[in-house]
């Protein structure tokens, strides 16, 4: 399974994408998509729409892992942020692929095991469930790879529990 994780941001969208054979899973790719304040709205929001559609062209992925806006103290960066998430997702609708939704909570509890890790936790924990000689950067990009791994965890979860359903 090929999946494409998105960690959104206007300023700072960062993209990975995470292959698993079996029970092993590996980057292939991460980047991040860097935006100019200086630039008008919908320029910033095009560019995201084409490069993640660019990635989108080149991996071909099975789905889709993004992470859901979280409306804490600064609503205004909120706002921002889901602007790009809502070009990233148009993107990823326009290509057909689902997209699986998971608040940082839920990525952190896939990743790191406890949904309060801080970023150090989880850039450590990708780097060696992803077996990386380095750590990602930036911040976007392994957050972008922890959301690839928490959709991989979810499905096999999924998987396994249909399968004991089943023999039951």
């Amino acid at each position: 399974m090929i999946v494409l994780g998105i960690d959104p941001g206007l300023a700072n969208t960062g993209w990975a994408i995470v292959e698993t054979r079996g029970s092993l899973i590996r980057a292939r790719a991460y980047d991040c998509i860097h935006t100019d304040a200086k630039d008008s709205l919908d320029h910033r929001l095009g560019l995201i729409f084409n490069r993640i559609g660019f990635a989108i062209r080149e991996f071909n992925p099975e789905a889709v892992s993004i992470e859901s806006i979280y409306f804490g103290v600064n609503t205004s960066a909120a706002i921002w942020t889901a602007h790009a998430r809502g070009a990233a997702i148009a993107a990823c609708a326009y290509a057909g692929i689902f997209v699986g939704e998971y608040t940082p909570m839920q990525i952190k509890q896939a990743v790191v095991g406890t949904g309060s890790a801080d970023k150090n936790q989880v850039t450590y924990m990708v780097r060696h469930v992803l077996k990386l000689d380095h750590d990602p950067k930036p911040d976007h990009c392994a957050d972008a790879l922890a959301a690839a791994i928490c959709h991989v965890h979810t499905v096999h979860t999924m998987q396994r529990t249909k399968r004991k359903e089943a023999i039951s």
